[in-house]
This record gives structure tokens, sequence and C-alpha cells, in this order.
């Protein structure tokens, strides 16, 4: 990979010097005003959403499988459509800050602590995703550094993003973040057509890449049906599921803002992954022994003038940063309101326990990333997912939708055993489709018992 120049070093200088003083300033001006618009609340969601998956991750799955990767970014902007038609407005009218104390509600103190103990979990295995991409990204600027080190100073710079910005900082940095990141992988994909001879060419490099797999490259469903299928349910369950999202609703001014601001996402998400897919095929083609998870950087750092490859090197590690910092926001919010008031019957503390367990989460993750965990980011990012999912998705549609008809005993049993169940058939890889379905039907089938049973009971 080629050395770094002064003017690399100047690019992303400049550019985490623009985002992290944007980060702080929003993060005062916060207290003015914390209602937003629906351009804030796209920031949010996808702050949060649009980060290494997006970008290392699917440059990485498509070096590996082609079209296939573009399931995280189509599918994440599938999940903010059906948040936006059917989600916001009874979230919003659910009176609460968090996803979990919606379940907590509706089935009791017991169920909703264990919902909210699972689903930190399964944003927790995302952060340690989203430190695995930022380490790819810190090793093109400082090949020499070890694993461990690169780890620390991602977690720290995560930990700055979100103790300066607060939510409505994290949806305003998300904003450039997303401009800055749609000129980079715009740029990226151009440069891929241009070198290749146009699309033509482009097609004609790819139908040439050495593949003793005999991977259908340009298929969505490189990887099977069931698999490929079970990605994009993946992320429409988890993003529904998942407090970091959620935090962009519940933060607009009005129902009307937090809509439009989902249907943003919606539309502004999928085009991101199209770059990454571009580049991923392209260095496969032109350098077919490299480890796939560089592919993104390598790419930037070999191609691009150096001023520009800075930026979109930092541009990236932001992307990054801001992914894991929502996220670890995320938990912290549901540790602070649900967790902790619950086991202690005190009422939740104030911005420094909030921050404190910002920086526990994000250093606990650290320690957990320094294993042999780092092969392939966005099978992380789809498990965690898919774990969130598996885990509220069932009773929370049931508590906007069946509410007072199902007994807790039976929200109870599907928390336990959707995730169970994904986390066995998971690592069992017996199933010829995505272990997340199984779970998703289980949780169905335990709370339609439920109701039906409760019906029985009102008829006697």
């Amino acid at each position: 990979m080629k050395k770094l120049t002064i003017q690399h070093i100047i690019g992303i200088s400049i550019t985490l010097a623009v985002i992290l003083g944007l980060s702080i300033y929003t993060g005062k001006a916060v207290k003015k005003n914390k209602e937003a618009n629906s351009w804030i609340v796209a920031g949010i969601i996808m702050g949060t959403l649009v980060g290494g998956s997006s970008t290392v991750g699917t440059a990485q799955l498509a070096y590996n499988y082609g079209m296939s990767a573009w399931w995280w970014t189509l599918g994440a902007g599938i999940a903010c459509l059906v948040l936006a038609v059917l989600y916001v407005k009874p979230l919003r009218q659910s009176g609460s800050n968090t996803l979990l104390s919606i379940v907590g509600k509706e089935y009791g103190t017991k169920t909703g602590l264990l919902a909210s103990v699972l689903s930190s979990l399964g944003s927790f295995i995302n952060i340690i995703s989203q430190l695995i991409a930022a380490t790819a990204i810190i090793a093109v600027v400082f090949p020499k550094l070890s694993l461990a080190p690169a780890l620390l100073i991602s977690a720290l710079f995560m930990t700055l993003y979100i103790i300066f910005g607060g939510t409505k900082g994290s949806g305003m940095v998300g904003i450039l973040k997303m401009v800055l990141l749609y000129v980079a992988m715009m740029t990226c994909g151009i440069m891929v057509l241009y070198f290749s001879g146009g699309l033509s060419g482009f097609l004609g490099i790819v139908e040439r890449i050495d593949n003793p797999e005999q991977v259908s490259f340009f298929s969505l469903f490189a990887r099977g049906i069931g698999t490929d299928l079970g990605a994009c349910f993946s992320l429409i369950v988890g993003v529904i599921a998942t407090q970091s999202y959620a935090q962009g609703i519940f933060a607009a001014k009005t129902t009307k803002e937090a809509k439009k601001g989902a249907l943003l996402s919606a539309l502004l998400v999928p085009p991101v992954g199209i770059g990454g897919i571009l580049v991923g095929l392209y260095m496969r083609s032109v350098h077919p022994g490299i480890v796939a998870k560089t592919a993104l950087t390598m790419f930037v750092t070999e191609y691009m003038p150096p001023l520009f490859s800075g930026v979109v090197l930092a541009t990236l590690f932001i992307a990054v940063l801001g992914t894991g910092a929502g996220l670890a926001l995320g938990i912290a919010t549901i540790l602070k309101n649900d967790i902790i008031p619950t086991l202690t019957r005190k009422s939740p503390g104030g911005m420094t326990l909030e921050r404190i367990l910002i920086v526990v989460i994000l250093f606990s993750a650290c320690l957990l990333s320094m294993g042999p965990l780092g092969d392939t980011i966005l099978n992380f990012a789809f498990m965690s997912m898919g774990l969130r999912g598996a885990t509220i998705f069932i009773p929370l549609c049931c508590a906007f939708w069946c509410s007072g008809k199902i007994h807790s005993r039976y929200a109870f049993l599907s928390i336990i055993l959707g995730p169970v169940l994904v986390l066995i058939f998971g690592l069992w890889k017996v199933l010829p489709f995505d272990p997340l379905f199984i779970g998703i039907f289980a949780a169905l089938l335990i709370m339609a018992f439920g109701y039906v049973i409760n019906r029985k009971n009102k008829l006697q």
C-alpha cells in the first residue's frame, strides 16, 4: 500500500478538525434547542446507520461476493421506509424515551429488563464491528501501529464524538458526514468506471476475475437467496428494534418531521453502497491477493489524488466513529433509563452517568475486539441486527397493536427464545437461510399463542 504523503495528512487533519469542531459546537447548541427538524432526524438515523458496514464492510463483502454486498445499505433504506410508514406514529404516541420502556410498560418490569439486557448485547456486538472497521482505516495512516493502540484510539475518538455532540449534535454532524460520504463514495465509483473504460469495460474486467468458487458477482443473491433475504430482513427488524435509530424519532419536534426524516434516510442510504461495490469488485480484479477488508482504503490511497485521498480517509473514519458512538449512546440511554433504575429502584442520573457508561461500553468493546474477531465486518453487523430484532421486534409490535391482549409471561418467553434460537442456528450453520427467520417465527408463534389463550379466557 502506498505510503502517505504530507498532502494526505493535511487532508485528514482538516477534515477531522472540521467535523469534530462541528460536533463540539452543536453539542453546546443542543442546550438551547432540543427539538430536531426532519434533516436533523435523518442525520441522527444515518449518522449511526451509515458507518463502517456501509463503506469498508460493503467493499469487503463485494470483493468476495459482488452485488450481494448491497444488502446492508439497500436493506437499511427499506428499513427506514418501514420505520416511517408504520412505526413513527406509535413510537411518538407511546410517551416513552426508549423502546425498552415501551415493552416494560406493556409486559412488566422483569420483561422490560430482560429485553433491555439482550437488546443492548446486540448493539454491543455491532460496536465491535465498528471498532474493527476503524482499525482498518487507522492501519493506512499508521501501518506499524499494533491492534491494541489502534482500538484504543478508535474508542477515544468515539467517546469524544458523542460526549461533546449529544443526540442533536450527532444529527448535525451526521448530515455533514453524509454529504462527505456521498462525495467520497460516488467519486470512488466514478473513478472505478474511469479506470475500467466505462461501464462496459468494468463489466468485462469483472467477468475476467479468477473465480474458482463460481460466485455470481452481479447477483443480489450471490450468497444464496435465504442468506441474502435474511440479511435484508435482519436490517428491517434490527433498525426498528434499535434505540439508536428510535432516538432520532423521539428527538423530532413533530410527528410529521420525524416521518420526513425517516423517509429522507430511506432515500439517501442505499446509493452509498454502490461506490463500495464498484471498488470491491475492481480491487478483486486488479489486486486479487489483498486482505478483503482493506479493499476500500487501499483504493483510496493508491488511486486518488493525495489531498482528496486524505479527506476521504478521514470521512470514512468519521463514518465509523459516528456509528460506534451512536450505538454506544443508545446502550448508555437504555442502561441509564431502563436497566439501572430497575435494579437500584432509583431515578436515572444525569449526563455524568451517561458519559461514564459510554466510556465503559466503548472500552469494554475494545477488550473484546483484541481477539480473533475481525475477519468479516459485515458478519458482525448482520448478527447484531438479527439479535436485536429477534429480542424485541415481535413484543414491540404487539405492544403497539395488541396492547392489553397478551399476558407478560408469553412476551418474556419470546424475548428469551427468539435470540437464543438465532445464536444456536447461527453458530451451528445447518440452515439454508438466515436463522433470524427461526427466531422471529418462534417469537411470533409464542405471542400468537398468548393472544389466543387470552381470548379464550375472556370468553369463558
